[in-house]
Protein backbone atom coordinates (compact mmCIF):
# COMPACT_ATOMS: atom_id res chain seq x y z
CA UNK A 1 0.00 0.00 0.00
CA UNK A 2 1.38 3.45 -0.94
CA UNK A 3 1.19 6.20 1.44
CA UNK A 4 -1.15 7.87 -1.14
CA UNK A 5 -3.54 5.00 -0.43
CA UNK A 6 -3.09 5.03 3.29
CA UNK A 7 -3.91 8.77 3.57
CA UNK A 8 -6.60 8.31 1.56
CA UNK A 9 -8.16 5.00 3.45
CA UNK A 10 -7.86 7.45 6.65
CA UNK A 11 -9.79 10.17 4.47
CA UNK A 12 -12.71 8.13 3.79
CA UNK A 13 -16.23 9.07 4.90
CA UNK A 14 -14.23 12.36 6.29
CA UNK A 15 -14.44 14.35 3.14
CA UNK A 16 -14.81 17.79 3.64
CA UNK A 17 -13.85 17.93 7.07
CA UNK A 18 -10.75 19.04 8.60
CA UNK A 19 -8.99 15.37 9.20
CA UNK A 20 -9.64 15.08 5.47
CA UNK A 21 -7.77 18.78 4.71
CA UNK A 22 -5.04 17.60 7.09
CA UNK A 23 -4.54 14.53 4.34
CA UNK A 24 -4.41 16.64 1.70
CA UNK A 25 -2.01 18.72 2.85
CA UNK A 26 0.29 15.72 3.76
CA UNK A 27 -0.47 13.89 0.11
CA UNK A 28 0.81 17.50 -0.78
CA UNK A 29 4.22 17.42 1.36
CA UNK A 30 4.72 13.47 0.56
CA UNK A 31 4.72 14.37 -3.26
CA UNK A 32 7.95 16.13 -2.59
CA UNK A 33 10.58 13.35 -1.93
CA UNK A 34 10.23 9.93 -1.64
CA UNK A 35 12.13 9.55 1.12
CA UNK A 36 9.49 12.08 2.82
CA UNK A 37 6.85 9.81 1.38
CA UNK A 38 8.81 6.53 3.24
CA UNK A 39 8.91 8.39 6.67
CA UNK A 40 5.06 9.43 6.31
CA UNK A 41 3.89 5.88 5.15
CA UNK A 42 6.17 4.10 8.15
CA UNK A 43 4.46 6.80 10.41
CA UNK A 44 1.01 6.49 9.23
CA UNK A 45 0.73 2.16 10.16
CA UNK A 46 1.07 3.18 13.97
CA UNK A 47 -2.40 4.13 15.11
CA UNK A 48 -0.53 6.59 17.26
CA UNK A 49 0.14 8.32 13.94
CA UNK A 50 -3.33 8.84 11.89
CA UNK A 51 -3.83 11.98 10.31
CA UNK A 52 -6.65 12.58 12.78
CA UNK A 53 -4.17 12.62 15.71
CA UNK A 54 -2.44 15.22 13.48
CA UNK A 55 -5.43 17.10 12.81
CA UNK A 56 -5.91 17.42 16.55
CA UNK A 57 -2.49 18.87 17.32
CA UNK A 58 -3.84 21.36 14.41
CA UNK A 59 -6.50 22.02 16.03
CA UNK A 60 -4.67 22.66 19.66
CA UNK A 61 -3.14 25.56 18.14
CA UNK A 62 -5.93 27.25 16.38
CA UNK A 63 -8.07 26.87 19.88
CA UNK A 64 -4.50 28.18 21.40
CA UNK A 65 -4.49 31.26 19.28
CA UNK A 66 -8.56 31.89 19.06
CA UNK A 67 -9.52 35.80 18.22
CA UNK A 68 -12.33 36.20 19.01
CA UNK A 69 -15.13 33.69 18.41
CA UNK A 70 -13.44 31.50 15.65
CA UNK A 71 -9.92 30.06 15.81
CA UNK A 72 -7.72 28.85 12.37
CA UNK A 73 -4.62 27.80 11.79
CA UNK A 74 -2.81 29.32 8.54
CA UNK A 75 -1.68 26.63 5.97
CA UNK A 76 2.09 27.58 6.78
CA UNK A 77 1.83 26.97 10.36
CA UNK A 78 -0.66 23.53 9.59
CA UNK A 79 2.63 21.99 7.22
CA UNK A 80 5.25 22.70 9.98
CA UNK A 81 2.88 20.92 12.75
CA UNK A 82 2.35 18.56 10.66
CA UNK A 83 5.77 17.90 10.04
CA UNK A 84 6.83 18.43 13.42
CA UNK A 85 4.10 15.49 13.97
CA UNK A 86 5.64 13.03 11.58
CA UNK A 87 9.41 13.72 11.63
CA UNK A 88 9.87 15.35 8.58
CA UNK A 89 12.77 16.88 7.56
CA UNK A 90 13.65 20.20 6.63
CA UNK A 91 13.07 20.62 2.36
CA UNK A 92 16.74 22.58 2.12
CA UNK A 93 18.17 19.37 4.06
CA UNK A 94 16.15 16.75 1.68
CA UNK A 95 16.88 18.32 -1.42
CA UNK A 96 20.41 18.99 -1.02
CA UNK A 97 21.47 15.97 0.05
CA UNK A 98 23.45 14.38 -2.66
CA UNK A 99 22.17 11.11 -4.32
CA UNK A 100 25.90 9.88 -5.29
CA UNK A 101 29.39 10.11 -3.80
CA UNK A 102 32.16 10.70 -6.70
CA UNK A 103 35.51 9.93 -5.12
CA UNK A 104 36.83 12.78 -7.62
CA UNK A 105 34.95 15.46 -5.71
CA UNK A 106 37.46 15.54 -3.03
CA UNK A 107 40.36 15.13 -5.45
Amino acid sequence: MTVFEKIEAQQKGKEGTAVWMVGEQLKDICRKSDHIADIVSTDLDNPDMEIEKCERKIEEYARKNQKGSCGCCPPNVAEDIIKIFYGIPDEEATNNAPDIIDISDFL
